[in-house]
């Protein structure tokens, strides 16, 4: 029968196209995949700035000594540039004859005096300076060490090591001199034990000064290093 066998055309049609419900599905996934990158893009800008904000201090404080420079501003003591980091094989000793780890000093100013353990009255009056200076600085003085390097093998004598020993000591180490020579430099025409000098917690030598130096002078660079490192710089080594 023509009847039985007869169907609505409009009805086939119906059933090929895609409903709504799954156009709906389909069309999904492309904003969710577009939220993921955002909120990938936008973490890591926040871990840039993070690492930022906590750079900026010592960055800052290089780029006001180094870089910068302010017109009018002088330096007592001599910028050492490039910087001259400790080196890593620098063979160190104490008294004893413990060897000592150059990475060791890290993380504090040091204030050094370089000269043979017989001592003589410029040597002494270094170190005398060397604590006078250091002792002036009030609470900031934690932040500095004073290291006196000794470049022969010779005994010091009782009276010596009983002075540098009272108080605040010193840290005492012996050198071979021709390896401190990779390290420290004397200006030219000078002699090494002539000079003071400034090493920065991460080690690296900075600045040197001048033959028989002038304790307001000297007193005057160190407070300006300590208040330019004074956001990243804390009392005693980690």
């Amino acid at each position: 029968m023509s009847g039985s066998n007869s169907s609505d055309p409009g009805s086939a049609a119906e059933l090929d196209a895609p409903s709504p419900l799954a156009m709906t599905v389909h069309t999904l996934g492309a904003p969710a995949l577009d939220d993921a990158a955002r909120r990938t893009a936008l973490g890591r800008l926040k871990m840039f700035l993070i690492l930022a904000v906590c750079a900026a201090p010592v960055v800052a404080s290089y780029l006001a000594y180094y870089v910068i420079r302010p017109q009018g501003r002088t330096n007592y003591g001599t910028l050492v540039q490039p910087l001259r980091p400790i080196p890593p094989a620098l063979a160190l000793s104490d008294l004893d004859g413990r060897v000592i780890a150059p990475v060791s000093l890290k993380g504090q100013w040091l204030l050094v005096v370089v000269a043979g353990a017989d001592c003589d009255a410029a040597c002494e009056r270094l170190l005398w300076l060397q604590r006078q200076v250091r002792e002036s600085l009030g609470r900031e003085k934690e932040r500095i060490d004073k290291v006196w390097l000794i470049d022969d093998a010779a005994a010091l004598r009782a009276q010596t090591l009983q002075a540098v020993r009272s108080g605040d000591p010193v840290t005492l180490l012996r050198v071979d001199r021709a390896a401190l020579a990779d390290w420290l430099e004397p200006a030219p025409g000078q002699a090494l034990e002539q000079h003071l000098y400034v090493v920065d917690p991460l080690g690296h030598w900075m600045m040197r000064m001048p033959p028989d130096p002038q304790p307001a002078a000297l007193k005057r660079d160190l407070e300006r290093l300590l208040r330019a490192s004074a956001g990243w710089d804390q009392p005693g080594r980690p």
